[in-house]
């Protein structure tokens, strides 16, 4: 095995690939669009980005990345502080503790279904700190279509994924 310096570079690229990607997506999801009520209901990509690597390649997606992240959302959405952080915090934690059952189940309906049931937990938290913080109830309908809409985005994007994982990080 060839371990010059264009190697060690080649696998730290590599390496980064997983950060990169969240926080591009991050950052693709923060576009200003002109459709009305559209920020309310932007789908949670930074999330499906989160889940999908903390399976996959959790020592290339840390906890320490995904709270730099998820302040780094926060900072730019103008949602309050540690709000994202958070959410992407336990949804790394959660994954990171059910790994094993994961990894051997591979089947993508199941991946879909419990990235299903991750997002209904990340939305009620999200809902219930947005109401707790304004000190009242925020409609759910918008939280139900964020995650109605994230989930029905999760096939091409679990695709694109799983084709990243294997061109760049299995080599």
């Amino acid at each position: 095995m060839i371990s010059g310096p264009w190697h060690r570079l080649d696998m730290m690229g590599r390496s980064l690939i997983p950060v990169v990607v969240t926080i591009f997506l991050m950052l693709v999801s923060q576009v200003p669009t002109r459709l009305p009520g559209f920020a309310f209901v932007v789908p949670a990509l930074t999330l499906m980005s989160v889940y999908y690597w903390s399976i996959h390649r959790p020592d290339l997606m840390r906890p320490a990345v995904v709270f730099g992240i998820g302040l780094l959302q926060d900072l730019l959405s103008g949602m309050p502080l540690g709000m994202n952080a958070l959410t992407l915090l336990l949804v790394h934690g959660v994954i990171l503790s059910q790994r094993q059952f994961f990894l051997a189940n591979n089947a993508f309906a199941l991946l879909w279904w419990a990235f299903g049931l991750i997002m209904l937990g990340a939305m009620a938290v999200q809902w219930l700190a947005f109401s707790l913080l304004n000190l009242y109830p925020f409609p759910v309908y918008a939280a139900l279509f964020q995650m109605l809409l994230t989930l029905s985005l999760f096939p091409p994007f679990a695709w694109f994924f799983i084709r990243l994982h294997r061109l760049l990080l299995t080599r």
